[in-house]
């Protein structure tokens, strides 16, 4: 590029009311996150519709203290991205309703965002040398994808969860075992107490679809044996029990991804989506592509969680691309990766 792109992205699809000024996709000059867990806590999972009036609370200060962290105005912007699926469809239309304002009132082009898409673009961010194509491995409470990235907003879906999405038995089985929300930060502190080979839960395999994952059997697993000890006044181990479930879920995780890059001949592993910050994933995947001889690339914590940093990288390549949307852009709750 010829000059420097300035993008302000808008993120809103969750429990999350972000804003961020990214420099050419990959710089981050600002990135702030107003988050809703302590107030979600309160009923133990997100809760749509206080999620959407907080966003509504949030959105407009979260821009301003953006702009003013970067040292920009509107005006200084090349381009407006923003998440508008998939997610929670009232969570999205405030942020996509923002940026459609913020569009129209200072005439700067629109990009819509894919959530997903976002999640995987993170990886750019903090490392300058990864480009496509490689693999992205997807975990986060709503998503568990293996995807090929074959390029700057391409993208083939080689394998995904066929019921639970890993994040999302995370927090099922926190909650059965009194951690509460959010389950997959609590798992991963207790479980370092536990022993990972304590209790034999099981490994699930779709046979049609080796690349597939399956999380519903290990979460009923751990349910029965809650009550099986409880029926038999057995005391349970919390920590074997997250150590076990957690060892369970990260050796599907971890297999299935160097099966697919075996399969697929890539070099390259990318972990990206809430549950990439997991302690024991990243040091599985890290320990298996070591040996296995695969590149493998993460996000810090803060950049695996929803934040709009990792939109506006998005929405560059999206910008880079020609993609552009008009007033009539609106919220798909379950807009399909790589759907436009």
């Amino acid at each position: 590029m010829e000059k420097d792109i300035y993008i302000l992205a808008i993120e809103s699809s969750c429990d999350e009311t972000a804003a961020a000024v990214v420099k050419n996709g990959r710089e981050v000059l600002s990135n702030i996150i107003s988050s809703q867990i302590e107030l979600h806590k309160l009923y133990g999972g997100v809760v749509p519709e206080i999620a959407s009036r907080k966003h509504i609370e949030k959105i407009n200060p979260v821009i301003r203290e953006a702009l003013a962290e970067a040292g920009m105005k509107l005006g200084d912007m090349d381009a407006i991205g923003v998440t508008y699926g998939p997610g929670l469809v009232g969570a999205l239309l405030v942020g996509v309703a923002a940026a459609k304002a913020i569009s129209y009132a200072k005439n700067i082009p629109l990009v819509g965002v894919h959530h997903i898409e976002g999640h995987i673009s993170a990886n750019y961010i903090e490392n300058k040398d990864l480009e496509p194509p490689f693999l992205g491995m997807v975990v986060s409470g709503g998503h568990t994808h293996l995807v090929m990235v074959e390029d700057y907003g391409k993208y083939e879906i080689l394998g995904k969860t066929r019921d639970d999405a890993a994040g999302e038995a995370f927090d099922k089985v926190a909650r059965a075992i009194g951690l509460g929300y959010p389950g997959g930060p609590k798992i991963d502190k207790l479980a370092k107490e536990g022993n990972p080979r304590a209790i034999a839960f099981p490994r699930a395999h779709v046979a049609d679809a080796p690349l597939d994952f399956s999380f519903s059997g290990l979460k009923s697993s751990v349910l029965n044996y809650i009550n099986s000890c409880e029926m038999k006044h057995q005391k349970i181990c919390r920590a074997d029990v997250a150590a076990s479930f957690q060892a369970a879920v990260v050796d599907a995780i971890v297999s299935h991804t160097i099966l697919a890059a075996k399969t697929y001949h890539i070099d390259k592993v990318a972990l990206a989506g809430g549950v990439a910050s997991n302690s024991a994933l990243r040091q599985a995947m890290k320990e298996k592509c070591e040996a296995a001889g695969l590149k493998f690339y993460y996000p810090s914590p803060i950049l695996c969680t929803d934040n709009a940093a990792m939109i506006g990288c998005a929405a560059y390549y999206e910008y880079l691309a020609g993609t552009r949307h008009g007033l009539d852009l609106n919220a798909v709750p379950n807009l399909k990766i790589g759907q436009r």
